[in-house]
């Protein structure tokens, strides 16, 4: 409760005229240091509010009297970066893939450039690391349709599959059930025989079967063994990376009436240097030949 303004016996300053249960309040005021050093950061806030972007509006903002924008340096470091990087990638582009591993400094360009394209352009359809995913290949093993080289890789990720470019690598499967070329027990004993072909998988009861209809029907593309012909397009049917599945459904499914996946060329999005390092760093990924 408010008392009146006294002097305090033991410091000898005034109190406020504030008491609680016997505790007086000195009326101690700022030290001058800072006071003044409160008086100094206000001017200083004033001024820089003048000088720098700082009060928004409604549309827009107050851009401040120095002209300063945070988005005109981002783009300038950007371009310093784009610059400083021009030379390597004209390298790269100058340079055969083949060649890229042997010089340390451009190895690493071309796998820091192949990372980042590829996490913004591929990894959404392939995954994280290549891992792939449902109907989308799995470029971290050595189940290549067309070839894991270098060369092969480039090749694909320029003109792309099926893609409508006269370059792209194109296989055609036909629609052995849509199209009634073989019968719905022919295909059941098709899939026995190809299912039979990877290790650890128990045979059905149509292998014998499926082996004459796979040997009249399947062999110009996927090889007498069921090898796979890179030349056509023709996948390993021995392998244990899988596009469409690996049950027995998901095998009559496609010889049934097949799913032909289509990858853009990317030819018209990316450039030349860009391209190689992307195939680079596919072929690290561990399925590389």
């Amino acid at each position: 409760m408010p008392t009146k303004i006294e002097k305090d016996v033991i410091s000898g300053r005034d109190t406020t005229g504030h008491e609680w249960d016997g505790l007086k309040e000195l009326n101690t005021p700022l030290p001058k240091w800072w006071l003044y050093t409160l008086i100094v950061i206000c001017i200083w806030g004033v001024g820089y509010a003048i000088v720098r972007p700082s009060v928004p509006g409604l549309f827009s903002y107050y851009h401040g009297t120095s002209g300063f924008s945070t988005r005109a340096q981002v783009t300038a470091d950007v371009a310093a970066i784009a610059a400083g990087r021009a030379g390597s990638m004209d390298k790269i582009k100058a340079t055969p893939i083949e060649k890229i591993g042997q010089d340390p400094q451009l190895q690493a360009v071309a796998m820091t450039a192949g990372r980042i394209t590829f996490a913004n352009n591929c990894q959404p359809c392939h995954g994280a690391g290549g891992g792939g995913r449902p109907g989308y290949p799995t470029l971290a093993s050595d189940s290549w349709i067309w070839g894991g080289k270098l060369a092969e890789i480039q090749q694909t990720i320029t003109y792309g599959i099926r893609s409508g470019h006269p370059d792209a690598r194109v296989n055609q499967m036909p629609r052995f059930g849509a199209d009634g070329i073989l019968k719905p027990a022919e295909i059941d004993a098709a899939a026995d025989f190809v299912l039979s072909l990877r290790a650890g998988t128990k045979p059905g009861p149509n292998v014998a079967a499926g082996a004459k209809v796979f040997a009249e029907n399947c062999v110009a593309c996927h090889g007498e063994k069921g090898e796979g012909n890179r030349e056509v397009g023709g996948p390993n049917l021995h392998s244990a990376v899988h596009l469409y599945g690996d049950s027995k459904e998901a095998v009559v499914a496609q010889i049934s009436n097949p799913r032909q996946g289509v990858m853009p060329n990317w030819n018209t999005r990316l450039d030349a240097a860009t391209i190689k390092s992307v195939a680079f760093y596919v072929h690290s990924l561990g399925g590389g030949q």
